[in-house]
Order: C-alpha cells, then sequence, then structure tokens
C-alpha cells in the first residue's frame, strides 16, 4: 500500500529506533526584520509573541528549559530521546560566541538532535562552520529549519517577509556543503498566492533537495499589519476545503522523499482573529488524509524531480 505522504514521526522512529520528542527552546534575540536592520515591524502577520506561545520563558537557561520540558515529557510518554529545539524568531541572529554557549548547553544526555529555525539571510558560515564541528564533537545531529512560506517572490514583498528567494536558495545551497538536514516552513494560503504558488513552492523545494517541510495555514492575530488589514475588509482567505485541496496539491508535486513534520499548524487562540476556520487542527488533518485516501492522491505522484 502506497503511503499517503512521508510522515515526520515515522522517519524519526526509523531514524533513531524509538519515538522521538522536540523540546523547545525559547531564546531572548529578536530578528532582523523586527530591529530595523533590515525593517520593522516583521512579517505583516507575526505578532510580537512570534512562534512562542506554548513555549517556556526565554529568561530561563537553555539547560533549564530542557530538563524541565524532558522531565514533564519522559513521565507522560516514557520518552528516552529528544530533539532540541531552538525555535522561536531567528536563532542565528545574535553574536557566534553567544551562539556557541546556547548549543554547547543543549548538549545533554539523551539530546539526539538539535533542531535550530532562522531565516534564509541570517545564517553566516562561521555559523555553520561551528556547528559542524559540534556534530564531529558531540555526534548530535543538527537540522536547520528555514522559513521561507511562498516562492513568489512578489508575495514575499507584499508580507513584508524582508527576504527573497534567492536568499533562501543561496541560504539552501551553504547548508547543503555541511551535510545537515534542512527543513522548510511554508504558509499555503497567503493572500495573492494561488494554486499554481503552492505547486511551484513544492518543485522548488524538491528541486533543491529539501528534505523535511513543515506545512503551516495563516493564523491571524490582534495588533498586526496583516490582522488589521484582514479586519477592515481589505482582503479574504480562501476557504477551508480550498486549503485542503492545496495541502493535497502541494504534496502531490512534492518529492516522495521529503519528510512532512506537519500537514497544518496549530495558533494561540488568545488574541487571535483567524485560526483554522475555527476548527481544531486535527480535525483538518483527519479531512486531509480521508480526500487523499478516497481520491487516491498521495505524496510524490505528480513529482518531476
Amino acid at each position: 500500500m502506497t503511503e499517503l505522504f512521508n510522515e515526520y514521526s515515522k522517519y524519526l522512529k526509523k531514524k533513531y529506533n524509538e519515538k522521538v520528542y522536540k523540546l523547545p527552546i525559547n531564546l531572548p534575540v529578536t530578528c532582523p526584520n523586527r530591529d530595523g536592520k533590515i525593517g520593522y515591524g516583521g512579517c505583516t502577520f507575526c505578532a510580537e509573541i512570534g512562534t512562542g506561545f506554548e513555549m517556556l520563558e526565554s529568561t530561563l537557561s537553555v539547560k533549564e528549559q530542557i530538563n524541565k520540558n524532558m522531565d514533564y515529557i519522559s513521565r507522560k510518554y516514557n520518552a528516552k530521546k529528544f530533539i532540541a529545539y531552538f525555535q522561536n524568531y531567528t536563532n542565528t541572529y545574535m553574536e557566534l560566541k553567544n551562539f556557541k554557549n546556547y548549543i554547547r548547553e543543549a548538549a545533554v544526555d539523551n539530546i539526539v538532535e538539535i533542531s535550530i529555525s532562522t531565516r534564509p539571510d541570517c545564517i553566516g558560515d562561521e555559523y555553520l562552520e561551528f556547528l559542524y564541528n559540534f556534530k564531529k564533537e558531540t555526534n548530535i545531529n543538527i537540522t536547520i529549519e528555514l522559513g521561507l512560506q511562498t516562492v513568489n517572490y512578489h508575495t514575499l514583498l507584499d508580507i513584508n517577509r524582508g527576504h527573497t528567494l534567492a536568499s533562501f536558495i543561496d541560504a539552501v545551497l551553504r547548508i547543503k556543503k555541511y551535510e545537515f538536514e534542512i527543513c522548510t516552513h511554508v504558509i499555503l494560503n497567503l493572500p495573492k498566492d494561488n494554486i499554481s504558488d503552492t505547486i511551484e513552492t513544492a518543485k522548488i523545494l524538491s528541486v533543491l533537495g529539501i528534505d523535511a517541510v513543515k506545512i503551516h495555514s495563516l493564523y491571524l492575530m490582534e495588533n498586526t499589519i496583516m490582522g488589521i488589514k484582514y479586519k477592515n475588509g481589505e482582503f479574504t482567505l480562501i476557504s477551508k476545503d480550498e486549503y485542503i485541496e492545496r495541502v493535497i496539491t502541494f504534496l502531490e508535486n512534492l518529492n516522495k522523499n521529503i519528510v512532512v513534520q506537519r500537514l497544518i499548524g496549530r495558533a494561540p487562540k488568545e488574541n487571535s482573529i483567524f485560526v483554522n476556520w475555527g476548527m481544531s487542527w486535527w480535525k483538518i488533518k483527519d479531512e486531509i488524509l480521508d480526500k487523499m485516501n478516497n481520491e487516491k492522491r498521495y505524496q510524490g505522484m505528480k513529482s518531476i524531480y
């Protein structure tokens, strides 16, 4: 039987011989698109808390955050292996010496991998060189998570992303020299994007040999530029059914070897304007899988790369 998609949990279990859990880490960092280096206010959809609404306070040390989360998940799921996930904002946007200290602090027992979320325009070769040597010293795997969102460079400009498609391609090519795994974040229902952008995004990720992808639906928060525009009726969002169709179309055009970490994201209910059409994320995920099953559609079936 053909698998509907290359599921992340199964990939991790095969790689590490047992179930592996991510431990989110929140650093006291920001973003060059917020502090004025390349722009102010961040992406038009990004709230002040970034993506860290389920995280511990950044005032806690890396080791404290790991220990607290590890203790809780170990007891709840009998977990034994973990990924230290530097999640919120731009985790390579700091002095190199500080970056080194944070990464070294995450090298504790039972951490088998470190995942670092950052922007395509914010990771230099000196950071990659350090991570390469760190991996050799500790035998801890490294994954770099790059926020792309879309390959439509007009949309990237419209949402004040602050980087171009070329920046993303450049980052991927440089990271690949160090043989780290790369996970790319995409949002499939951005205003002004259409189904052709969905297909092209899948094709470009396939051509570049990306290792993994996280698929998100756009959520809108109070006091964000996009949230204000939405409330003012300046744009509309596609329906849930159209989002489901875009996810499936994306997967069809995505190389079958690319791991899919997520089909739809979660978001905080507090101060939210729009989140997943008012439905639970897992219900939408079930609808995606049901439609794929019923229509006999699966990841990679249209991929030519």
